[in-house]
């Protein structure tokens, strides 16, 4: 079967759009709630803080029979003055039964810490000191790792603008950006709305996943001009849309095994790979998949309507166009 996707470029824009509003709605709304005062839920890498992660001792006696409830653990931050605080019941890693409580909360010196983990000890049974994790996170090192993260995204930007401007033409590479920014609203909007939803934080790890996915796709778009500019070269004649579509269905069993392939090493990290990696991969998964979705359906349509509109639909590269006009 041929796709033609041209025919329905407007019902794909209106999902993007439809998507991307979504996101930028949830993270309006995540900005001004007062428990995060951010787009998305920053976790402590980026505004410091103390993470403590308590596990029971399942080797005592009837300590491990009852389940964690997350509600006695929130009343006991409470009552130590910690009633904002991100709280979740996590599995050990050796049964994998929900035995642990991790909590990130605003700086605790040594005597809150050991106040908190008695009141809870007594409320939901005896910890394994060897377990037990406390991490502090300074809020210098959240906005380095912030700017940092934002400086890198630009500089990745600029490189793909400057390198499809010369491999391509200047408006491959302003589409290509723009299916970039498309992949990245969508993950960020989608995590906005996890926050919001399900408490899920964003850590360093969300910035290199972000990065790792602009890589993923442009070069799925390249793949797809690639084969736009070759059939241009011996077709000159055709019309835009035909030859993007005849473009998208040759390359659309590369781009859908590449990203399955990859969606399935990323399914094996999300589900089995444990709690630091969880997030990291699950921004890949929804990168991965808005990055095939847009070098297929929005970086090739919007070249398409470009061209049609600018009634230049048959240039080639840069350097062809030079050629030509050499020869003239």
């Amino acid at each position: 079967m041929k796709l033609s996707i041209n025919k329905s470029r407007s019902l794909w824009w209106t999902i993007s759009c439809a998507v991307i509003l979504a996101g930028i709605i949830s993270m309006v709304i995540s900005w001004q709630n007062p428990n995060i005062r951010a787009p998305l839920r920053p976790s402590l890498d980026f505004i410091g803080g103390t993470r403590l992660q308590f596990e029971r001792d399942c080797s005592q006696p009837k300590n491990c029979e009852q389940p964690i409830d997350i509600n006695v653990v929130r009343e006991v931050a409470k009552e130590q003055g910690l009633g904002d605080s991100s709280i979740q019941i996590v599995a050990d890693q050796e049964t994998r039964k929900e035995n642990g409580i991790l909590i990130r909360t605003k700086n605790l010196n040594r005597d809150q810490r050991t106040q908190l983990q008695n009141a809870l000890s007594a409320k939901v049974g005896t910890f394994d000191q060897q377990k037990n994790q406390i991490d502090t996170v300074g809020p210098t090192l959240g906005r380095e790792l912030f700017t940092s993260g934002i400086i890198a995204l630009v500089v990745s930007f600029a490189g793909i603008i400057v390198y499809l401007a010369f491999r391509f033409q200047l408006d491959y590479a302003v589409f290509a950006i723009i299916a970039l920014f498309h992949d990245v609203l969508i993950t960020v909007g989608i995590f906005s709305i996890l926050g919001l939803v399900l408490g899920t934080e964003v850590d360093s790890l969300f910035i290199v996943a972000l990065l790792t996915i602009t890589g993923f796709s442009v070069n799925d778009t390249v793949v797809i001009y690639d084969r736009i500019r070759e059939t241009l070269k011996t077709n000159p004649n055709r019309p835009i849309a035909e030859i993007v579509d005849d473009a998208v269905n040759q390359t659309l069993s590369r781009s859908i095994n590449t990203t399955l392939t990859t969606l399935l090493t990323l399914f094996a990290i999300f589900l089995f790979g444990g709690e630091t990696l969880k997030n990291f991969a699950l921004a890949l998964i929804i990168g991965f998949i808005a990055g095939a979705y847009s070098s297929i359906f929005i970086a090739s349509t919007l070249l398409a309507l470009w061209r049609e509109r600018t009634g230049k639909p048959n240039l080639g590269t840069n350097s062809e166009a030079f050629d030509a006009s050499a020869d003239s």
